[in-house]
């Protein structure tokens, strides 16, 4: 079977779509993902402007989906490289695209980003489907720049009318712990959105 995009299976249970053994068409996981009434909980204008962007820098966006962030992150920034394991999702992506936004065909163990890269690693709603994340992580901190920051959104550890089933969730103590484990420290935290944690990380 088609490996699904780690986006899209946070987003198809965002959606309280019902579970599918063979995921749909791009064209409706983009439906799920660019639906409007997300925007009234993820607030995408608000963790933009939360990030603090430099004209400067690069985003990775983990996860891109059909570059719901990465255009948003496009006009504060210099590059973003919007990842995903599905190259439909990224056509998508690169009809619209903003000059400065390269698609990336990831692997599902690996992100495929640029080595000293990228300034902001940013993954909404994916870390949780991401196997094996302790051999993951360091092939994202190789593609940091020095003094990088990772950030990490994702849904609370407790039943919610939104997000996937409690079994699937990280915690935030859990996230920060194993990015702990790999040299990296809480910076800061947003507590405005309803559902989900917003952590930056540094490396100490």
């Amino acid at each position: 079977m088609k490996p699904v995009p780690l986006l899209l299976l946070a987003a198809l249970a965002a959606a309280q779509v019902p579970h599918q053994h063979h995921p749909p068409s791009a064209t409706e996981w983009a439906k799920v993902l660019e639906d409007p009434s997300r925007d009234a909980w993820q607030k995408p204008d608000q963790v933009v402007a939360a990030l603090d962007l430099k004209p400067t820098e690069t985003v990775a966006d983990l996860g891109a989906g059909t570059g719901y962030f990465s255009r948003r992150f496009a006009p504060h920034v210099a590059k973003v490289f919007a990842v995903d394991i599905d190259q439909k999702l990224l056509d998508i992506i690169g009809k619209n695209a903003p000059a400065n936004v390269t698609t990336v065909l990831a692997a599902p163990d690996d992100p495929r980003l640029p080595a000293n890269s990228v300034d902001i690693i940013f993954i909404c709603d994916v870390l949780h489907h991401i196997e094996n994340r302790a051999a993951y992580y360091p092939k994202l901190i190789q593609a940091l720049k020095p003094g990088g920051r990772i950030v990490d959104i994702d849904f609370h550890k407790r039943e919610m009318p939104l997000g996937p089933p409690l079994a699937m969730k990280l915690s935030r103590a859990q996230v920060t712990s194993e990015l702990a484990a790999v040299g990296f420290t809480l910076a800061q935290h947003h507590d405005f959105l309803p559902y989900q944690y917003f952590l930056v990380f540094t490396k100490r």
